[in-house]
C-alpha cells in the first residue's frame, strides 16, 4: 500500500514535469492550471493501473499449487469506469498441496482454503469436501472427528454439481 501511495505521487509529479517541460517549449503558451489538472490526472491513471493489475500480479507471485476457485469483481458508483469493465479485489484459492485424504472415508477429503483481498490481510480457513455428496464443511470452529476418520459435528452445506472449490479439490 505504501509504495502504491509512493508511485501515484511520483506519477503526478511526472505528468506536471512534462507539461512544464511542454509549456517551456510552447513559450508559455499553456494555461497556469495545465500542470495541476495533468499532475491529478497522471495520479488517478497511475491509482486506476494498480488497481486493474493487482489481481495479475498476486496470482504471479502465488505458488503453482494454489488454484482460484472464485473470483469476486468488483464495481462502485464513484469509480463509475468499474461498470464498463469491472476488476477483482478479492479472490478465494486452495493450496493443492494440502489436500488430505483418509483411507477409512476416502470420498471425503480435508483441504486449506486462503482468502486474498486488495487491502487485507491473506486468511486461511480448513474445509471438509465430500466428493460423493458434493457438500461442503467449514472448520472455523475446529472439528471432532471420529475413530474412522468421520467428521461428527460438521455443518454440511450442499452445493451444486458445478463448485469450483469441490472440482478443485476432488480432482487432485
Amino acid at each position: 500500500m505504501f509504495l502504491e501511495l509512493i508511485g501515484t505521487i511520483f506519477a503526478g509529479f511526472a505528468f506536471a514535469g512534462v507539461v512544464m517541460v511542454l509549456n517551456k517549449f510552447t513559450g508559455g503558451r499553456l494555461p497556469r492550471w495545465a500542470a495541476p489538472v495533468a499532475a491529478g490526472a497522471g495520479m488517478i491513471g497511475m491509482t486506476i493501473t494498480s488497481e486493474y493489475s493487482w489481481y495479475d500480479r498476486t496470482l504471479e507471485s502465488l505458488p503453482g499449487s494454489l488454484a482460484v476457485v472464485q473470483e469476486v469483481e468488483s464495481k462502485a458508483f464513484y469509480r463509475p469506469w468499474t461498470y464498463v469493465a469491472p476488476f477483482v479485489d478479492r479472490f478465494a484459492a486452495i493450496d493443492k498441496d494440502s489436500v488430505k485424504t483418509n483411507e477409512n472415508v476416502p470420498e471425503q477429503r480435508l483441504v486449506d482454503l486462503y482468502f486474498f483481498g486488495r487491502w487485507a490481510p491473506v486468511s486461511k480457513i480448513p474445509v471438509a469436501v465430500d466428493c460423493a455428496q458434493n457438500s461442503r464443511a467449514n472448520l472455523v470452529d475446529g472439528a471432532e472427528f471420529a475413530s474412522d476418520g468421520r467428521l461428527l459435528n460438521a455443518a454440511w452445506i450442499k452445493t451444486s454439481d458445478n463448485d469450483p472449490l469441490i472440482e478443485a479439490t476432488c480432482g487432485v
